[in-house]
């Protein structure tokens, strides 16, 4: 081959690298409830949709496209002109709001948390239908839970932090399971390994983010630690305080660093400990929720 050809075969095979490599970057819209932030991201890390208030707890983009936000104080879902369609505020027996999911039944589950800790499922019309009394084990109101989840049972899923547990509840407030998360596998009560996001996978097991212990860990039905990823597996320390998560279709997690100052503040791992794809703008996030990938929009009730 003389050099004319060699060198447009070279050529021909950086172009395809390069093709390939642009084809298969992954780019996520995401919403992102945080301290400085609380709305939506394009797939660049541009804001397209601001709800105006930041400082947000948790929150879900839902199938009509209406977005649904805990805040401290308040609960709502506004339309995307901002109009107002739903509206909870915090009880005067309480000192703040954590949790908001809209389930299937259209209840809106929402977590008091203070004097009476408790899960609501409140109607579209702003009535409790129901009240689970919850037990943290502390009266310390702002770390007696974060992010509970109804399960397909019925029941819920709820993280503890300073008890060290995720707890499910029956609708009635019976304790019927606890996953511990002060394992010394994970270097027990001294790594603070609270418990933040819960989430119970379509194989049964538990995905769970340690905040200030800088884990995901994932348990299976009898509480065993099947799976876990820390700094240590990862170049540049992501971990930095996990809140918010999320398990995608493709099974890779998404964990959000809320306590990232610079950086990386969002990161997705493959299962085999890989980083595929980070957000390093500048919100801060609390709670996440992936929307599309590379303009494809994730379809199905998400793992969050």
């Amino acid at each position: 081959m003389n050099r004319s050809a060699f060198a447009i075969s070279w050529t021909l095979l950086i172009s395809t690298v390069w093709a390939h490599a642009a084809q298969s970057e992954i780019k996520h819209s995401v919403f992102i409830a945080g301290p400085n932030f609380t709305g939506i991201i394009d797939e660049d890390g541009k804001p397209i949709w601001d709800s105006g208030k930041p400082g947000a707890r948790d929150g879900v983009v839902l199938p009509n496209g209406n977005v649904l936000i805990a805040w401290g104080n308040e609960v709502i879902e506004f339309q995307r002109d901002k109009t107002i369609v739903f509206q909870y505020k915090l009880s005067t027996e309480n000192k703040e709001l954590g949790t908001v999911d809209r389930l299937e039944n259209g209840h809106t589950l929402i977590t008091e948390l203070g004097p009476k800790p408790r899960i609501l499922e409140v109607d579209s019309k702003g009535n409790i239908a129901v009240e689970c009394p919850l037990k943290p084990e502390t009266d310390n109101a702002h770390m007696q839970t974060r992010m509970a989840r109804k399960l397909p049972n019925g029941n819920y899923l709820v993280p503890h932090l300073l008890a060290f547990k995720v707890k499910e509840y029956t609708p009635k407030g019976e304790v019927v399971q606890e996953f511990k998360t002060d394992l010394p596998e994970v270097g027990g009560r001294k790594e603070e390994n609270w418990p933040f996001t819960a989430i119970r996978l379509e194989n049964g097991n538990t995905l769970v983010n340690l905040t200030h212990g800088n884990k995901t860990v994932e348990l299976d039905p009898s509480g065993k630690i099947v799976w876990k990823v820390t700094n240590e597996d990862l170049p540049g320390k992501p971990f930095a305080d996990p809140c918010g998560g999320q398990r995608l279709p493709n099974g890779n997690t998404v964990i959000a660093s809320y306590a990232a100052q610079k950086g990386v503040k969002i990161f997705e791992i493959t299962r085999d400990k890989k980083i595929v794809w980070t957000y390093e703008g500048p919100y801060k996030a609390h709670e996440i929720q992936i929307l599309t990938t590379n303009g494809v929009p994730l379809t199905g009730k998400p793992m969050k």
